[in-house]
């Protein structure tokens, strides 16, 4: 199968690093076009509003956010593929992430949907779920896990 239209959600963390390596291994061998979205759930921040700023917690959250852009903006000037690097916003009361991810996705028509996964098991799994199992049930194209490294 071709993959023409690669998305691939980033968060920072080691695995979705290695999503993004994949991704963009795939999209150089299928001539692709890749997008790569790095989602601000604005709830994070709203709810913990009690404890500190809001707009404090909103600009330290969105400059990490723009830095992470930035940096795999960078990374990826030297790879010879069409990419684009975005910040997407998740509005309070606007959904989960998985559900913005994957909108995401259809969206912009993308014919594969790559996310790292930590593989979390048992009790772990139970209390934090898992963005990327949610992902995989609501996509409507196919999507590749990319387990991290075991610890």
């Amino acid at each position: 199968m071709k993959y023409k239209r690669i998305l691939v959600a980033v968060d920072g963390s080691e695995t979705s690093d290695l999503a993004l390596q994949e991704a963009i291994d795939l999209t150089k061998d299928q001539k692709g076009s890749l997008r790569i979205i790095h989602v601000l759930d604005e709830a994070i921040v709203k709810y913990a509003e009690t404890y500190i700023d809001y707009k404090t917690l909103w600009a330290l959250y969105k400059k990490e956010g723009q830095d992470l852009i930035e940096r795999i903006n960078k990374q990826l000037t030297h790879e010879n593929i069409d990419f684009s690097v975005d910040l997407v916003v998740l509005k309070v009361n606007k959904g989960r992430l998985a559900e913005k991810i994957a909108a995401e996705a259809k969206k912009w028509h993308a014919d594969l949907l790559v996310i790292g996964t930590h593989g979390r098991q048992g009790i772990s799994h139970f209390f934090l779920g898992s963005v990327a199992e949610r992902v995989l049930r609501l996509a409507s194209m196919p999507v590749l896990l990319i387990r991290g490294q075991q610890q």
